[in-house]
């Protein structure tokens, strides 16, 4: 009877794992802060760039930072994703004047330093950090590395093939979830990373 007992108690936990696993990666992929004003809005580009730019266009509208900073290089063609970054948010109603770029960054680890770089020249010690949920993670650790004074509130962007809560359910989810797990358990075996 005791036997029996302790396999029923032993399969009971081994579901409630299964089951509470997906849900408990999904939420920490994604961290997400309470927002407060801060000095700026950086958003990096990358997986769904058109939710990303509006994000950071929603928040800079909000009044939550003065200054937008799009990241990245051009993926194709001679045009950096942060110039196209640019342009969309100004026909948005962004003034151009109140938009930095770093154009050279073809990485999260690139993002990170270049970026994190162009914010100390320019004195902006606080800001929202905006990419897709799958991302904010490591593309936080890899910030904080670079600068670990700044104050970063993440705060996601939608994306439309991954959602914290069912990213097990279509095969692109299931990829970019396993993508960045995998890279940061890379970034965990060489020291950076895990806190937050």
């Amino acid at each position: 009877m005791k036997f029996i007992r302790k396999l029923l108690i032993l399969v009971v936990v081994l579901i409630l794992l299964f089951v509470s696993l997906p849900l408990f990666v999904g939420w920490y992929l994604s961290p997400q802060d309470s927002l407060k004003k801060v000095d700026a809005i950086v958003v990096i580009s990358g997986g769904d760039n058109n939710e990303r730019i509006q994000k950071g266009v929603d928040l800079y509208k909000e009044g939550w930072a003065p200054v937008l900073v799009f990241s990245g290089a051009a993926a194709e063609g001679d045009v950096s994703n942060a110039k196209m970054m640019k342009t969309i948010a100004v026909s948005k109603g962004v003034p151009k004047e109140d938009i930095l770029i770093e154009e050279r960054s073809k990485t999260t680890e690139e993002n990170a330093e270049f970026t994190s770089d162009l914010l100390k020249q320019e004195g902006l010690d606080s800001y929202i950090l905006v990419t897709s949920p799958y991302h904010q993670r490591r593309a936080y650790e890899l910030f904080k590395k670079e600068n670990e004074v700044a104050e970063i509130i993440n705060q996601s962007a939608l994306d439309e093939n991954w959602r914290k809560k069912g990213w097990w359910e279509n095969n692109v989810a299931r990829f970019l979830t396993i993508g960045e797990i995998s890279k940061l358990f890379v970034n965990f075996v060489q020291g950076i990373g895990g806190q937050n």
